[in-house]
């Protein structure tokens, strides 16, 4: 991908994160949930997680010193062979670009280096297709605990690391 570069996130990307998921999911899951998730779920995912831009696995995509695509990683609390596909996004602008293939291409080779033997993916419904084309199977709706009272309906998704870096 001519022109695109990859880097880990820094808490000093904080703003820029913030500003491209609220370009990002707001207009990418518009159609696939009704009105009452978008008022209440939708702004909280919107946001950046601090913690995460500094974990060292959250990575993200530059194109012309702008960030177009986030996404990263994090090894499970309870199964230390799982690893959890974290907060992926795209600036609208650069759908359909290979920004999300980048980034997961990394992410799953990041995650089979450091003895990661499944990755799992809460997906929202509209990124199905593109989780699926990459070898996530279909698992089955779940809804996120956002805050009391507050859920985002996903898609349970996983991925044997081994079979999927056995395509690359």
């Amino acid at each position: 991908m001519s022109g695109f570069s990859l880097r880990r996130t820094t808490s000093l990307d904080m703003a820029e994160i913030d500003a491209l998921l609220a370009r990002s999911f707001p207009k990418l899951v518009r159609d696939c949930y009704p009105p009452s998730v978008m008022v209440t779920a939708l702004p909280l995912i919107s946001r950046a997680q601090p913690w995460l831009l500094d974990c060292g696995t959250y990575y993200a995509v530059e194109h012309d010193n702008r960030i177009v695509g986030v996404g990263g990683w994090t090894v499970d609390l309870q199964t230390p062979d799982i690893g959890h596909i974290r907060h992926v996004a795209t600036d609208p602008a650069q759908v359909r670009q290979g920004v999300g293939r980048m980034l997961m291409t990394h992410i799953r080779r990041e995650a089979a280096s450091a003895g990661m033997r499944i990755l799992e993916c809460w997906s929202t419904r509209n990124a199905v297709p593109f989780y699926a084309a990459l070898g996530f199977l279909e698992l089955g709706p779940i809804d996120v605990p956002l805050q009391p009272g507050i859920t985002f309906p996903a898609i349970e998704m996983r991925m044997v690391l081994a079979s999927a870096l056995a395509r690359d």
